[in-house]
């Protein structure tokens, strides 16, 4: 497959370092310091608090040029709108691993509805500097598959194409056929959460306050009831019906724990803030205008 990753951020790295160790035919956009660092060194990655770091020789570019078989973009919400600019010329599927409640037609408004596939990465860890420290496996990470899907929700040779590509490159993907929901659904549950340790000052500093735990729980059940469809997991409708007391136990157990901690949570940086609200304001946005 020849494939553009579209975004040298945690997720991107890895994926992208993943695919072409899978032999894949892969170029790493970046840009600036980043684009500067991955030339000289390639893609770092390192366990979380492990001193060994891996050096992965991805190519790299700075613009997307000509056609490929698939572009993967891994970039925050509120920069979309330059990447699509910067797509509209460039041939082939694109599929959008990040966060997005706006639905998949203000996407394909720019670059075509048929190019357009929506999903989330199931990765995670943090930037340390230029190196990619990511979390390490589980028993419970391993069985949290990518979900990919159509914008319309079939199953097509070219989803299942796409799923079955990234499972023998040893990544973890699965065809989710309400792809839109899980978005809406996961914005729901990740504004507030973000917003709130972005305003404690990290994971661990929100577990320690539980009336601003208490508060976000509040505003994740106020927009899973917005929701214009049931929640996608069925999961997480567990937190409009579970006792508020359990809830914030879970919640202020789960912001101690690594996966929080090393995660893109602890990314407290003026990015993040603009990322969660721009997806706030999908959220908010009525149904019509999205």
């Amino acid at each position: 497959m020849k494939l553009l990753v579209y975004g040298a951020g945690v997720c991107g790295s890895l994926f992208a370092a993943r695919m072409h160790e899978a032999g894949h035919d892969v170029s790493l956009l970046a840009r600036g310091e980043r684009l500067t660092a991955l030339r000289r060194h390639g893609v770092q990655l390192a366990e979380e608090g492990g001193p060994a770091v891996r050096r992965v020789p991805v190519p790299v570019i700075g613009h997307p040029v000509g056609a490929y078989d698939l572009i993967t973009v891994f970039v925050r919400t509120h920069q979309v709108d330059a990447v699509l600019e910067s797509l509209a010329g460039v041939r082939g599927d694109v599929l959008f691993l990040l966060n997005w409640a706006a639905g998949p037609e203000t996407l394909g408004a720019v670059i075509g509805h048929e190019r357009v596939l929506l999903g989330f990465p199931a990765a995670g860890g943090t930037m340390d500097g230029d190196v990619v420290r990511y979390r390490k496996t589980n028993v419970i990470t391993r069985r949290v598959a990518m979900p990919i899907g159509e914008p319309d929700g079939r199953t097509t040779p070219r989803l299942e194409r796409i799923v079955e590509t990234f499972r023998t490159a040893g990544i973890n993907a699965k065809a989710e056929p309400q792809m839109d929901a899980w978005l809406r659904t996961h914005a729901a549950f990740e504004v507030p959460l973000g917003q709130a340790v972005h305003a404690a000052g990290g994971p661990v500093a929100l577990a320690d306050a539980p009336d601003a735990v208490r508060g976000m729980l509040h505003l994740i059940r106020q927009n899973l009831a917005a929701l214009e469809a049931p929640p996608v997991p069925r999961a997480f409708a567990a937190l409009r019906a579970l006792p508020r007391g359990l809830l914030v136990a879970v919640l202020r157990r789960f912001l101690k724990s690594p996966t929080a901690v090393h995660s893109g949570l602890s990314d407290l940086s003026p990015a993040t803030a603009a990322e969660l609200e721009r997806l706030a304001e999908q959220l908010r946005a009525p149904a019509g205008a999205r």
